[in-house]
C-alpha cells in the first residue's frame, strides 16, 4: 500500500495520495498538480479517482486539471455545491478501489456539502482504517461554521456537532484521522500542531467531543475568524472544478530597476521581505506582505484582476511567492525586481521608509501615539491589548479605514500592533499609502509587550468588531 500526505505551506492545506497495487486516489488536490503526477509516476500508480471533501474556500482546487491529465474520475457527494463531478455518491454509498473500500459520509456544518470518506481494507472490511475528514474535523479542532452565512453560524454549529458525533464517532477509536488542513489554516480555529491522530485520541482531547451542544455553539460564535475576500472567488472557481495554472512560475520576467519602476505604475508592488527590512527602505507605495504571509494576506490586498509586481528578499523565493498567489487565483504577477531592493537602492531610485518602535519606547511615549491593534477579535479581547488601543483587523483596514481614521488622527503619530510585527508591518504600509506619514510598527508586538510585563487591558473596550459577525452579535 502507498500512502502520502502533501502539505501546502502557508495555507496549511493537506492533500493525500492513497494507492493499492497499481491504482490510486487523490484527495483534495491543489491547483498545481505536478506533485501528484510525479508521485504516481515514481511509484508506478495510476490515479483512478479524485475525491473532494468539500468545495474548498481557501485555495483553488486542481481536480479538473488532474482529471484531464490522468483520465481519473472526480468523486463527490451528490450535492449541488460540488458542481462538476463524474461520480456522485449518496450518503453511505461506497466506492471500491483494488483492496480498498471508501464510504461517503455526509457531514454538513462547515459547509452544506461537506463529506468525509471512511476507508476500509479488505482484511478488515467492517472496521474503519481511517477517515478523510476534510474540514469537518481537524486535529484538536472542528471546522468553522460561519462561511456560507455568518448569520447562521449557530445553526451550522449544531449541524457540525451532530455530524461529528453521529457520522464520525461511530467509526471507532482505532480510526486514523486525515483532515484537509493543519495548524495555521483560516478554515478552523485552534488546530493542533500535531500531524497524526485517531478518533480515539480526538475523543479524549478535542473540544469538539468534550463540549456540550450549547458549549460547542457558544465556542463557534466566539471564534469569529476573519473571512478573506478571496474566499468568494475560490468558491466560484471550485464549483467549476478549479483551474489549471495560468502560466509557469518560471515565465515571470525579472526586470532591472528602471524598467521595473516604469512598469509598476500600472499595478501593486508586494514586498515580501521581513517588516524590519521593509521599514528600513522600500519602493514607494509598496505593500509589505512577508513571504510566509503571502499565501493568505496576498489575497487580502490583491485580487484576480490586480497586476502584481514582486520584491523578494532572495531570488530563490520566486517559485513559492508566485505559487502562493496562484493558489488564491491571483495570476497576474507581471514582473519581479531583478536584484531585489539592493538593486533598486543602488540605482538611485526613490526610497520610502517607515518607522519601528520598541515596547518600552512606546510605553514611555504612550501619550504621543494613537495605537491601532490589527489582530483578530479573539486575540484583542482574550489575550489583552494596550490600553486605549483602537481595533480593526488588518485584513479589513483598507476597506474600513474610516472606522478608525479619526481616532488615529487625534495624535501626531500612530503605533500599529499585532502579535510580533508582521501584520502590523502590512498595516503600516497600508496606512502610509493612505496619507498617514508618522506610523510606527511595534516590533515584537504584544508578545514582547507582555514578556516585559507592560500594562495590558482586557475586554471589548474600544474594539471595532469585524464585518463578518456584526449581524450575528446584534
Amino acid at each position: 500500500m502507498f500512502f502520502q500526505k502533501l502539505k501546502t505551506p502557508g495555507i496549511a492545506h493537506v492533500s493525500y495520495v492513497l494507492g493499492e497495487k497499481e491504482a490510486a486516489i487523490v484527495v483534495d488536490p491543489r491547483r498545481d498538480v505536478d506533485a501528484y503526477l510525479r508521485l504516481a509516476h515514481e511509484n508506478s500508480l495510476q490515479i483512478q479517482f479524485i475525491l473532494e471533501t468539500h468545495r474548498q474556500e481557501d485555495f483553488v482546487i486542481g481536480s479538473l486539471e488532474l482529471a484531464r491529465l490522468t483520465g481519473a474520475k472526480i468523486v463527490t457527494l451528490d450535492h449541488p455545491l460540488f458542481g462538476h463531478s463524474d461520480i456522485r455518491l449518496q450518503d453511505g454509498e461506497e466506492l471500491e478501489l483494488s483492496g480498498l473500500k471508501l464510504r461517503a459520509l455526509h457531514t454538513p456544518g462547515h459547509t452544506p456539502e461537506s463529506t468525509c470518506y471512511a476507508v476500509y481494507l479488505d482484511e478488515a472490511p467492517t472496521v474503519a482504517w481511517g477517515v478523510f475528514t476534510g474540514d469537518t474535523l481537524f486535529i484538536g479542532e472542528a471546522g468553522r461554521t460561519d462561511l456560507t452565512d455568518p448569520l447562521k453560524t449557530s445553526e451550522h454549529a449544531l449541524q457540525l456537532f451532530d455530524s461529528i458525533r453521529n457520522k464520525l464517532l461511530p467509526l471507532g477509536d482505532q480510526t486514523l484521522v486525515w483532515p484537509a488542513h493543519g495548524s495555521g489554516s483560516v478554515c478552523g480555529g485552534n488546530i493542533a500542531e500535531r500531524d497524526e491522530s485517531t478518533l480515539g485520541f480526538e475523543r479524549t482531547t478535542n473540544p469538539a467531543f468534550e463540549l456540550t451542544r450549547d458549549e460547542f455553539v457558544a465556542a463557534k460564535l466566539h471564534e469569529r475568524i476573519p473571512r478573506p475576500p478571496y474566499f468568494t472567488l475560490m468558491e466560484k472557481l471550485n464549483l467549476e472544478g478549479g483551474a489549471a495554472l495560468a502560466k509557469p512560475w518560471s515565465s515571470i520576467p525579472w526586470l532591472p530597476p528602471k524598467k521595473f519602476a516604469s512598469e509598476l505604475q500600472q499595478g501593486l508592488v508586494l514586498d515580501t521581505r521581513d517588516p524590519e527590512a521593509f521599514a528600513g527602505g522600500h519602493v514607494p507605495e509598496s505593500v509589505s506582505v512577508w513571504l510566509k504571509g503571502l499565501p493568505v494576506f496576498g489575497g487580502w490586498v490583491a485580487t484576480e484582476t490586480t497586476s502584481v509586481y514582486l520584491v523578494l528578499a532572495d531570488a530563490g523565493d520566486a517559485e513559492s511567492a508566485i505559487l502562493a498567489l496562484a493558489r488564491l487565483g491571483i495570476d497576474r504577477v507581471e514582473a519581479i525586481l531583478a536584484g531585489g531592493f539592493d538593486a533598486w537602492r543602488d540605482a538611485g531610485l526613490p526610497i520610502s521608509q517607515s518607522r519601528t518602535i520598541a515596547p518600552k519606547e512606546l510605553e514611555a511615549s504612550h501619550s504621543e501615539f494613537a495605537i491601532l491593534d490589527v489582530r483578530d477579535d479573539v486575540e484583542f479581547e482574550d489575550e489583552g491589548h494596550i490600553e486605549g488601543a483602537s481595533h480593526l483587523y488588518v485584513g479589513y483596514l483598507e476597506e474600513h479605514l474610516k472606522k478608525v481614521a479619526s481616532s488615529l488622527r487625534e495624535k501626531s503619530s500612530v503605533a500599529v500592533v499585532c502579535s510580533v510585527g508582521h501584520r502590523a508591518g502590512l498595516a503600516t504600509s497600508i496606512l502610509r499609502r493612505h496619507g498617514f506619514a508618522r506610523v510606527a510598527n511595534l516590533l515584537g508586538g504584544m508578545t514582547a509587550w507582555q514578556h516585559l510585563k507592560l500594562p495590558v487591558s482586557k475586554g471589548k473596550a474600544q474594539s471595532i468588531t469585524t464585518p463578518d459577525i456584526e449581524g450575528e452579535r446584534k
